[in-house]
């Protein structure tokens, strides 16, 4: 990790994404996340969304423009422990026999001491509330616990930044619950894209909206998400909390902050 002087953990400069002989997917992104910092990443499919994550990543190279993680440049291929993506689904990502296994693959690669690999794996699972499931194989475990597994596996890495691509995808409303429980405790910066804007508005204050690679919008959640016209030009709705409601029994009053 970088020294307590980096204000930002992720500074993106007019990025500009793409392949030879074909528009760019991501056109002069530029926005910073401080550090801790929650913010949504809102879009249409399409949009641009894992090309941007990928590309933060270092999978993907820019054409223009930079990436800087902890104030240092990503360089494509490079890996960095400071930035931790977690997939969309989570049979891309657990591939070990055993959870134990999974959560201590990253830790074991950066050749740490098997004291350190098993203090850093017991650590994650015990904030993912996954103790006691050490020895169960990945597949056998529930749709939410292969999703808090994900997460466990990035968080032994101890990265600064998370990108976390459609987290509540296909879980149940209790699991859901308890993921946003969980995320909403955590001290790294997280970047968030969902579909599922009711969950960004818990955990986000901040929104970022992108159509067609763009940053078309970029402020308090609750100003973003609520603005009907903003939401029905990049394919969304505006989330039904913030959506006044006077019907008996079922009242919103649109939150004004």
């Amino acid at each position: 990790m970088a020294g307590p002087d980096i204000v930002n953990v992720l500074d993106l400069d007019g990025l500009s994404v793409g392949w030879p002989g074909h528009a760019p997917v991501l056109k002069e992104l530029s926005f910073a996340l401080p550090r801790g910092a929650h913010v949504g990443l809102v879009g249409p499919n399409g949009a641009g969304k894992t090309t941007l994550f990928h590309t933060i990543a270092g999978v993907l190279r820019a054409q223009a423009g930079s990436v800087r993680v902890m104030g240092r440049t990503v360089l494509p291929g490079q890996f960095r422990t400071e930035t931790a993506l977690v997939f969309q689904q989570a049979e891309d990502q657990l591939f070990c026999p055993t959870l134990a296994e999974d959560v201590a693959f990253g830790p074991r690669n950066l050749g740490l001491s098997e004291a350190e690999i098993s203090a850093r794996a017991r650590a994650a699972l015990s904030v993912c509330e996954l103790t006691g499931l050490e020895d169960r194989p990945v597949h056998h475990l529930s749709g939410g616990e292969k999703r808090r597994a994900c997460i466990a596996g990035a968080l032994a890495m101890q990265p600064d930044l998370l990108l976390l691509d459609e987290p509540s995808a296909a879980l149940d409303m209790r699991q859901r619950r308890r993921l946003i429980a969980l995320l909403a405790k955590m001290d790294q910066a997280m970047l968030i894209a969902s579909h599922d804007l009711e969950l960004v508005l818990e955990l986000c204050p901040r929104v970022i909206v992108i159509d067609q690679g763009r940053v078309c919008a970029d402020g308090p959640a609750h100003e973003v998400l609520g603005d009907a016209r903003l939401m029905e030009a990049h394919g969304q709705e505006v989330p039904h909390s913030l959506t006044p409601h006077y019907t008996p029994g079922h009242l919103h009053v649109r939150n004004s902050l």
